[in-house]
């Protein structure tokens, strides 16, 4: 399975949500893919944020080496499921989309823990570190129940 993230700049949520992802399939022996974009062209080749990159080292894990990028159109051929941080990477998500199909493999990451709702991951952007440190514990719940999810649907296969 091949999972991507996808937040404004591609430079706080969600590449602390690829590199949380990342790190608890590689614990768990699944070797699924995950990646991460953003829709906001000014941080293009950007390193993740200092502060994202601080609390992400300050749970054992390196995301310095992650560089921005934008979401694209054929996002939704390479990956199986796309993630938005909230409603406007959503909106924006959905007018890429060239299909239902497309969409039907998008939704909202806090929906893993509290379906239907909709709600929105934390944007630490503007605030302090312990801001990124309450969206890296948004993100991780998340991604635990994401991986919780991906290791059940392959032990329930043939």
């Amino acid at each position: 399975m091949k999972i991507l993230f996808v937040c404004t700049g591609n430079i706080c949520r969600s590449p602390m949500a690829e590199g949380i992802l990342r790190h608890k399939l590689d614990v768990a022996g699944l070797n699924d893919e995950t990646d991460s974009c953003g829709f906001e062209s000014f941080h293009v080749g950007d390193h993740p944020d200092k502060r994202a990159q601080a609390v992400r080292r300050k749970y054992g894990l390196d995301i310095s080496s992650h560089t921005a990028r934008l979401f694209r159109k054929p996002d939704f051929d390479n990956f199986d499921l796309i993630y938005v941080m909230d409603s406007s990477h959503y909106y924006n998500v959905s007018r890429t989309a060239r299909n239902s199909d497309d969409m039907k493999k998008v939704d909202y990451l806090l929906n893993l823990l509290f379906p239907a709702q909709d709600l929105s991951v934390d944007d630490p952007w503007y605030h302090d570190l312990e801001a990124f440190e309450q969206t890296y514990r948004q993100l991780d719940s998340a991604c635990d129940k994401l991986v919780d999810l991906i290791s059940s649907s392959k032990k329930s296969r043939p």
